[in-house]
């Protein structure tokens, strides 16, 4: 039986400075060791997409995120979010 803390929350983002990369924090994953560090930078940045990935399909939904990631930062230009919602579909919450 699947709960409702059962998935990860996570943010596609792009940085507004420096080298403009697109990134991903998994905010339900932040220790006290990176927490600070990683939610200014997210919150500094662009919003690209943002959602949650149900835990049983987890690895598989952040490899499909590293993908898109990817393909964002060597064209450098932004994937649509209705084009990123239906890549990510099977791993959504």
């Amino acid at each position: 039986m699947a709960f409702e803390s059962d998935k990860t929350m996570f943010e596609i983002y792009r940085e507004k400075e420096f080298n403009r990369k697109f990134k991903v924090v998994f905010y339900t994953e932040l220790t006290e060791h990176n927490k600070e560090f990683e939610i200014n930078s997210a919150l500094n940045g662009e919003t690209v997409f943002d959602g949650f990935i149900r835990d049983n399909v987890k690895e598989n939904g952040k490899t499909a995120i590293m993908k898109i990631l990817e393909e964002m930062n060597s064209n450098g230009e932004p994937i649509d979010a209705e084009e990123i919602r239906k890549r990510l579909t099977e791993f959504l919450a």
